[in-house]
């Protein structure tokens, strides 16, 4: 099922105020509905390499597989949508390619990369992600945060160590727990959710969050939402505004319909018995 004319997109990339080149990565398949985002560390160049492999080999793979196996069928292994499977297996195939790299070649040595991935089908988005790159979602006027940082941050927060006020002003918000290349073998974090018509999904890395308030985050996707194009720009601009202390990447993403997958009768009834 072609997307293109049920996504509306929007996506904006910049080095920031301090860096003195860009380390994040986004990629976009509007047709299938696939969004990636990646935020590299490493050495000098070699966070931009490993976010730029994320993407590429994640898009290009997905691509490949969605041609053959659309990501509503059921999974007879796991009785789930295919969705999972797909993504999951992607991310771990990049994990491989980029940490066999930064093995092989000293100029890449340590280098990884922090992910968001969603995937819109069947009316629903499936969302991966690795680090403190965050995926939020706008409705009915309402900000919320999807994503939970896999950062040393967040853990202080869930072991009631600091407040989640005391957490917007701390030191070191960019020690990440979880990390695509950093180790052999990552697991990502997968969940999905129903999509519906008017939705408005931000996927961003740390530079933005970091640097505005989910507040001021809303207020300017409720401001200039009915252009995204101008919005995306604008929530890099503010992020600059306010320090741009580090590279800030968005991807903006609007749900114009409902977007069912196709199934025959069998597969109706599936879904209506889940």
């Amino acid at each position: 099922m072609d997307l293109t004319q049920i996504l509306e997109i929007a996506s904006c990339t910049d080095p920031g105020m301090v860096r003195s080149h860009n380390e994040d990565s986004i990629a976009a398949d509007p047709a299938n509905g696939l969004m990636v985002l990646a935020d590299g560390m490493g050495g000098y160049n070699a966070g931009e390499v490993a976010s730029g492999m994320a993407t590429t080999l994640i898009t290009t793979e997905m691509q490949q597989l969605l041609a053959k196996t659309p990501a509503y069928e059921i999974d007879p292994v796991t009785n789930v949508a295919m969705a999972t499977r797909l993504v999951r297996d992607q991310v771990l195939k990049a994990n491989t390619s980029i940490f066999q790299a930064a093995q092989s070649q000293p100029q890449y040595s340590g280098m990884g990369t922090t992910l968001v991935v969603c995937l819109f089908y069947d009316n629903k988005v499936l969302v991966a992600h690795l680090g403190d790159s965050r995926l939020y979602r706008l409705r009915n006027g309402e900000l919320s945060q999807v994503t939970r940082d896999h950062s040393l941050l967040q853990e202080q927060v869930d072991a009631g160590l600091i407040s989640p006020e005391q957490a917007k002003h701390a030191q070191h918000k960019n020690l990440v727990t979880r990390a695509l290349g950093i180790d052999p073998a990552v697991e990502p974090e997968i969940h999905e959710y129903g999509a519906r018509p008017g939705d408005l999904y931000l996927l961003c890395s740390d530079g933005l969050c970091d640097m505005v308030a989910d507040e001021d985050i809303g207020e300017t996707l409720r401001a200039f939402g009915s252009n995204l194009g101008l919005a995306a720009q604008q929530l890099v601009q503010v992020a600059n505004d306010n320090g741009g202390r580090d590279n800030v990447s968005v991807i903006l993403v609007r749900v114009l319909r409902e977007y069912p997958g196709p199934r025959g009768v069998m597969g109706k009834l599936f879904a209506w018995l889940k």
